[in-house]
């Protein structure tokens, strides 16, 4: 193989490398809509076992490994984000906003998108609310299918794939992850942004 050739296939494995890490789903800018409201959050670690056990892990804490949550991200676009009454835990069919945008920093997996505001009146209020503590308080919790473990019989879990489907809002200290973290954009200027490598 000669040099060129093999810099071309390196330049677009790396360019696909790039693509499964970054994603996000267009949406028309609409200033002041009522019931889009921006915001951003840390959903979850990877490479990095959980604080606790989430729900449905039997009582094991978890790893989500990087290959499986780069291959996962597509699945999490277009997923509601949902709260439980008293922030503690998910609730599915609370589904209260939109995930619009996926990727991967280092060993953070962060989103982003929009709260139904006008709808979920009492969740804008609580997670809105005064001061920068609020950025303290929040975190977020990942919602799985068709996870796979690769040893079951380990302390730790480590889920070697999985499909997002959808994710909740609670309390950090509630969260499986206490480095997650949501908070809402107010800055007027939350815009999706294609991936370079994928216009």
């Amino acid at each position: 193989m000669d040099r060129a050739m093999h810099f071309r296939r390196s330049v677009q494995r790396r360019r696909s490398e790039r693509q499964l890490r970054a994603m996000a789903v267009d949406f028309p800018e609409v200033d002041g809509h009522p019931n889009r409201l921006p915001f951003e959050g840390c959903l979850t670690l990877v490479d990095i076992p959980s604080d606790k056990a989430p729900s449905g892990a039997q009582g094991h804490r978890v790893v989500l490994t990087k290959e499986a949550a780069e291959v996962a991200l597509p699945s999490l676009l277009g997923m509601a984000v949902d709260y439980k009454v008293g922030w503690d835990g998910h609730d599915a069919r609370q589904k209260c906003g939109i995930i619009t945008s996926a990727h991967l920093v280092g060993t953070r997996l962060l989103v982003e998108g929009f709260l139904f505001a006008r709808d979920y009146p009492e969740m804008e209020a609580k997670v809105s609310g005064s001061g920068p503590e609020i950025n303290t308080i929040m975190g977020m919790s990942y919602e799985l299918a068709d996870a796979h473990v690769a040893d079951m019989r380990d302390a730790v879990w480590r889920l070697t794939r999985a499909t997002f489907t959808g994710a909740a809002i609670l309390l950090r200290e509630k969260a499986a992850y206490r480095a997650t973290s949501f908070r809402v954009n107010r800055r007027g200027d939350h815009r999706q942004t294609r991936v370079a490598e994928t216009k």
